[in-house]
């Protein structure tokens, strides 16, 4: 709920200030898709899912439903979750751009090399089971060595985003905080699009 502080200026002798905001069960978490290369190089998507924390009782239902809980703050019952095997195998089939009512033996045009990290969701066995009909479609996880994010392409489009592009640093409600880091993203995404028809301006723009 509070970001890391940064560097800002201020009138000499009133140093600015960011209260802490503590998350107590209050969490944002985006996965996210940088291509670097290819013929949708520059194009830049995202999802993301929101943690609050759950009625806790001894005994009986709980009190209130999820769509009670993620209104309290200022979330709808659609944003809650967290990013699983699911989540992540989802967005790696959207990415390759496989249709919703695709048929069974759909195989991208070309191949498509996914870069991910160590992250223990990455390396599960659901995953693990799913490599196969992956590389049926010709896409293809690929792991970056231990403790190096430097490698990583997609790095430096989030370390400019927490950094950089979410001026406020401290929030009260999750909602808040979900709407300006999506903001953020959506700013990033069309900054990288901008960039890469500047680089070559005969490139078809979307519609």
């Amino acid at each position: 709920m509070t970001q890391p502080t940064t560097m800002t200026w201020g009138p000499v002798g009133c140093p600015r200030t960011v209260p802490y905001e503590a998350n107590q069960g209050r969490r944002l978490n985006v996965i996210g898709g940088y291509f670097s290369h290819g013929p949708q190089r520059g194009e830049f998507r995202f999802d993301t899912r929101a943690t609050v924390p759950s009625e806790r009782r001894s005994e009986g239902p709980p009190r209130k439903s999820q769509a009670q809980l993620a209104a309290e703050h200022g979330l709808a019952e659609a944003d809650l979750g967290i990013i699983n095997s699911e989540v992540f195998l989802g967005f790696i089939w959207q990415l390759a751009g496989r249709p919703v009512e695709a048929p069974e033996h759909w195989r991208r045009e070309r191949p498509l090399m996914v870069v991910v990290d160590n992250y223990s969701v990455h390396k599960s066995e659901r995953v693990r089971l799913e490599r196969r009909a992956l590389e049926a479609a010709d896409i293809y996880l690929v792991y970056l060595p231990a403790y190096s994010p430097e490698l990583s392409r997609i790095e430096t489009h989030w370390k400019v985003t927490k950094y950089h592009e979410l001026p406020r640093r401290s929030y009260t409600c999750l909602g808040d905080l979900k709407a300006e880091v999506e903001s953020a993203l959506v700013k990033r995404a069309i900054t990288l699009l901008l960039a890469r028809y500047e680089r070559d301006p005969l490139l078809p723009r979307p519609p």
